[in-house]
């Protein structure tokens, strides 16, 4: 029996990690594009400008970004765009027209209006003032962004206001909000001197693939300027997010980021349109709003302020694939060895079909390691989200070592019963398996409140499919040692009914063009299937 107990697991170790080398090879491939999204010799026309840095947020009235933040920024900006775009004057963006005359650039202002009224007098006369003040600067003023599609203002008092703003300054005034709003509402369109529309394919009712994404903005340009003849039409907002969840076919990514930017800028010089890309920096404010996908539509990203797309570089989604493909194999290694180490302490010699168990374990965490712990950095925003993935990537990773150890040494899944019934009551298990059952509450806990988010609240929530598949990959091979009798316990009975139920809706409500979803809704179902097939009696220690 030497053979199957020694020499299997060095026969599978290769072909795991060879598994893992080829896939990150394939994920870590970087684009080549025709036009690099940033070009050193012809600068942008004008992208939109928030300076908010770090724990800053405009949601806080107290929020005074100061002027050396703003210079600091207008400076770097000025070496890829002509002009930007602000939305309001509040929290130190007041400053930004006298240091961006400075740095060279021009100013599009924004005029932010919503429900205040008196909110709404003070950026309106601010506003004035500081065109006055800037000329030459300032070349235009955005009065209103939006705020038809927030409902929080009658197309009456908008068309009153923006008459107002005109009587009172030089330079051209528009409004601004998404194109569908313009169709909705063209009362706007006999007050302003030119139109400003917001063309985001990713947040389009029916979303946009990213290839498709360029032609869908030149499309909608075009429809609105047969639509609306004789006044230029500005792009005031378009782009694309480089992290965040799928929206049907709809992918965040660094590489669809690169692609739709160079795509649709390429478009606006052949068709001479005016375009104002979103956004210069990563705002991770927005997150609180729009979930992971509102904080990355940057260039430039917000703790480094480095450009994600230098000239001449490839453009990757991976860019350390090395550290996370050395990650994956050592992780591998690990589990092969802890599965192998049980074999030495036990007098019966382990079944192949648990070595393939010890094979499948080691090649999926080895694979997804690089990209749960990707996504984890990406899309954990405060203290709570920290500690939600971080306990479910640990929970992956004890379940990956301890549950490898597991299939080998005939042990089966432990169940709720075996961790929390009284004294006495359940069966006794050793530190391991008190440990992997702990991976399995947290498992399960996790994945059963990330089922029902997507179930009642979807919008802005992220696909936890590396992390989540890490953990029940192998909770699911536990069941090869299944008792073959014993009662089905009733918390996992009603847990496996739960994430079933929400599998099956999630996938419906996110659309079949949705890999992520459906890669989750596939792993719920696995771990579904796993808690029913779960019996009470456990096995030898």
């Amino acid at each position: 029996m030497e053979p199957i107990s020694f020499r299997t697991p060095l026969a599978l170790l290769p072909i795991s990690l060879m598994a893992i080398a080829g896939v990150w090879w394939w994920l870590a491939t970087p684009i080549t594009l025709a036009r690099a999204p940033i070009d050193p010799q012809a600068k942008l026309l004008c992208v939109s400008y928030a300076p908010f840095r770090g724990a800053q947020t405009p949601l806080d009235p107290s929020t005074y970004v100061p002027a050396a933040q703003i210079e600091q920024d207008l400076a770097q900006l000025a070496k890829i765009s002509e002009c930007v775009r602000t939305y309001s004057i509040e929290n130190g963006l007041d400053q930004v027209p006298a240091i961006a005359g400075k740095a060279g650039l021009k100013v599009m202002q924004g005029i932010w209006l919503g429900s205040d009224h008196a909110r709404n007098f003070a950026q309106i006369s601010t506003a004035i003032r500081l065109t006055k003040e800037n000329p030459g600067v300032i070349t235009s003023l955005v009065v209103g962004n939006e705020v038809l599609l927030r409902g929080e203002m009658t197309t009456t008092d908008l068309v009153a206001i923006i008459r107002a703003v005109k009587a009172q300054v030089s330079v051209p005034v528009t409004y601004a909000d998404v194109w569908e709003y313009w169709l909705r509402y063209r009362e706007i369109y006999e007050v302003v001197d030119f139109i400003t529309i917001h063309i985001l394919p990713y947040w389009e009712d029916v979303p946009i693939r990213a290839k498709y994404a360029a032609a869908h903005v030149d499309a909608i340009r075009q429809r609105m300027a047969v639509t609306f003849p004789g006044k230029e039409i500005l792009i005031g907002e378009t782009g694309w997010p480089s992290e965040g969840r799928m929206r049907e076919g709809a992918l965040p990514s660094r590489t669809n980021q690169a692609r739709v930017v160079s795509e649709i800028l390429a478009l606006a010089k052949q068709e001479d349109f005016r375009v104002n890309l979103i956004e210069a920096y990563d705002q991770p404010w927005k997150r609180r709003l729009e979930g992971t996908v509102g904080g990355y539509w940057g260039l430039y990203d917000s703790v480094h302020r480095a450009l994600k797309y230098p000239p001449g570089e490839h453009v990757s989604n991976f860019p350390l694939w090395k550290w996370q493909i050395g990650a994956g194999i050592a992780l591998s290694v690990v589990v092969f060895v802890s599965a192998w180490l049980t074999t030495r302490r036990r007098p019966w010699t382990p079944r192949l079909s648990s070595w393939i168990a010890v094979g499948l374990i080691a090649t999926s965490s080895g694979i997804l390691l690089g990209i749960a712990a990707d996504k984890i950095y990406y899309e954990s925003y405060g203290i709570g989200g920290w500690v939600q993935w971080g306990a479910l990537l640990a929970a992956a990773l004890v379940a990956s070592v301890l549950g490898a150890n597991a299939v080998v040494s005939g042990r089966s899944l432990p169940t709720f019963l075996d961790l929390f019934a009284p004294r006495g009551e359940g069966a006794r298990l050793a530190p391991s398996m008190y440990c992997l059952g702990a991976a399995l509450v947290t498992t399960v806990l996790i994945g059963s409140e990330t089922a029902l988010g997507f179930v009642f609240d979807p919008r802005y929530r992220d696909f936890p499919f590396a992390s989540l598949t890490m953990a029940v990959v192998p909770f699911a091979c536990l069941l090869l040692n299944r008792p073959q009798n014993g009662p089905r316990p009733i918390a996992e009975a009603a847990f496996a009914g739960l994430l079933a139920i929400s599998a099956v809706y999630v996938g419906c409500n996110e659309g079949r063009d949705n890999w992520q979803s459906l890669w989750s809704c596939a792993v719920y179902l696995l771990l579904a299937f796993t808690l029913w097939r779960a019996r009470g009696v456990q096995s030898p220690k």
